[in-house]
């Protein structure tokens, strides 16, 4: 699993123009990659997944490790890769490669069918010879294919657009991965809309620009949800418009909404009007039919003091200050960033799973596309530090920082060990919260008592910087902001991983921004909290839209 999250993490700081290949036995080597497979699916990431399989020829039938179907013989746990795979093929013959190696590649440079392809290769076969022709294997230049726009649906998506007062823009990943962020701040200046991020999309925009309103969402910016909130057309840059972005469909459900993506699937979600078509080539192609049409006026003029104000805001949260008791996230962001005078163009952050990634889309600062690397399709608990990896060796000049939780860092960490190996340096800063405080306030945010998220006292506490140190890493723990910052700068001048690990409040989040978020709470409880949650459930639903 780690060696593929640093797969996927390689191909997403490339922009998906280049891809790795992961390879594994049959039994738990192949399962592992599962969680993987299905990671790159939802997030739309290349990966060449070439798992080992039983041997076709049954001799040695049951080999080890291999799952046995008492009423199908064919079958092995390599199937389970078919839902999670974009293209699935298992090799029984050598001369099968002829055909499945370019359908693989076709659908890993695919823009809109991207994502992971599994070539399953018995233990026998892998062993056979063949004949292959020799021009197979000669290098090949596979070129990526910018779907141009329909002129009708150009034509009907600026029409809506014109008749807009309030627009607002939604840039998801596939601004970032069609390359697009040149062409969406030329139309948002052009035509003076607004432009909010989602997790995927952040950094499409540098984050100082005035139309910059920040994240969106549920953990979006007071900014980007208040426009949101009051837009009459939203045009969706592609985004596959997950819950999160949408707070569950709730968020702007009183907007016309314009699709622009490149996968029809995307595209035709929430009955919008669908454009399909390559970001750069749709964003332009719209702005030919806009002319000059500008939302020029109150809007626009809102929409800027709402920016800036949340920039302010931003400065203020992540400012150097006196923080009394432990530190929370958003106050080590800051430090992680003021160690640096160039880290919104140099840094690339890390992150995936629990607090951390609410913290950083609201208030990580970039410049540079690709400067924050989030995994927020799948969330996965242990990519941080295997992602890191991946996207030190996709961009070694960077600075990687990878910022985790410490319940995210006990799921993987063996990688900091292969960072050493690779002398690919990493800087990892644990947040030691003692526990799970993001699923701890979600439980108590559905009516629940605090139950089996945080660490009891009584509990050992553990040493993250002495376990880095065991892997290879230099490393140390930090009692403060002030030690964090100086430790920072140890860390950037280091020549191999360093690890910082800082204790920190669990109970305290950045209060400005956000939305609802559809969590079921049970429609019967004999616990009052319940029933209050319950009450405060429908009563949000009726924003929903159906």
């Amino acid at each position: 699993q780690a060696m593929a999250h640093s797969a996927i993490a390689y191909a997403k700081a490339h922009m998906r123009r280049r891809m790795l290949a992961v390879t594994s036995s049959i039994g738990p080597g192949a399962t592992n990659l599962l969680t993987a497979a299905a990671l790159a699916h939802v997030n739309r990431l290349p990966v060449l997944l070439l798992p080992g399989d039983v041997f076709v020829s049954r001799a040695p039938d049951p080999v080890l490790q291999q799952l046995e179907d008492a009423g199908d013989g064919s079958v092995s746990v390599n199937d389970a890769f078919k839902p999670l795979s974009r293209y699935f093929d298992r090799i029984v013959y050598p001369e099968q490669l002829l055909t499945a190696l370019p359908r693989a590649i076709a659908a890993l440079t695919d823009p809109a069918a991207c994502g992971p392809v599994t070539l399953s290769l018995p233990q026998d076969v892998q062993t056979m010879a063949y004949d292959y022709p020799a021009d197979f294997f000669e290098p090949r230049t596979v070129r990526f294919r910018a779907m141009p726009p329909v002129e009708q649906e150009l034509e009907e998506a600026a029409a809506l657009l014109k008749h807009a007062k309030q627009p607002l823009i939604v840039a998801g990943g596939g601004v970032l991965y069609g390359k697009a962020s040149a062409a969406l701040q030329a139309f948002a200046e052009r035509h003076g809309i607004p432009v909010a991020e989602t997790q995927a999309g952040k950094s499409a925009l540098p984050w100082g620009h005035p139309l910059q309103m920040g994240a969106i969402g549920v953990t979006g910016s007071p900014a980007a949800n208040a426009l949101a909130a009051q837009a009459d057309v939203v045009l969706a840059v592609g985004t596959r418009l997950q819950d999160f972005t949408t707070g569950s469909n709730s968020l702007f459900a009183q907007a016309q909404l314009v699709s622009l993506n490149v996968n029809a699937f995307d595209a035709l979600k929430r009955r919008g009007l669908g454009v399909q078509a390559d970001a750069t080539l749709g964003l332009q192609g719209l702005s030919r039919y806009l002319l000059n049409w500008n939302s020029a006026g109150q809007w626009l003029d809102r929409a800027q003091q709402a920016g800036n104000a949340w920039r302010d805001t931003v400065l203020a949260i992540t400012g150097q200050r006196e923080v009394a008791g432990l530190p929370y996230d958003g106050e080590v962001i800051g430090a992680v960033q003021r160690s640096s005078p160039d880290s919104t163009t140099r840094d690339i952050v890390v992150c995936a799973a629990g607090t951390l990634p609410a913290e950083l889309h609201k208030l990580w600062r970039t410049s540079t596309p690709g400067g924050y690397h989030m995994e927020y399709g799948y969330s996965c608990m242990g990519y941080e530090i295997a992602g890191g990896l991946g996207v030190k060796m996709a961009k070694p000049d960077a600075e990687v920082i990878v910022m985790v939780g410490d319940g995210s860092y006990l799921m993987m960490n063996s990688e900091i060990a292969t960072s050493v190996m690779l002398d690919k340096k990493l800087i990892i800063v644990v947040l030691d919260n003692r526990g799970y405080g993001c699923i701890n306030r979600l439980q108590q945010a559905c009516g629940n008592a605090s139950f089996n998220n945080m660490l009891p006292d009584s509990a050992p506490a553990i040493d993250f910087a002495l376990h880095a140190r065991s892997l290879g890493a230099l490393s140390e723990h930090v009692a403060n902001i002030h030690e964090l910052e100086q430790a920072m700068l140890r860390a950037r001048a280091a020549s191999r991983t360093y690890l910082i690990c800082i204790n920190t409040d669990a109970t305290r989040t950045t209060e400005e921004g956000g939305c609802w978020w559809e969590v079921a709470v049970p429609e019967v409880s004999t616990q009052a909290g319940v029933q209050a949650a319950r009450a405060r459930y429908e009563l949000d639903r009726q924003g929903q839209q159906k």
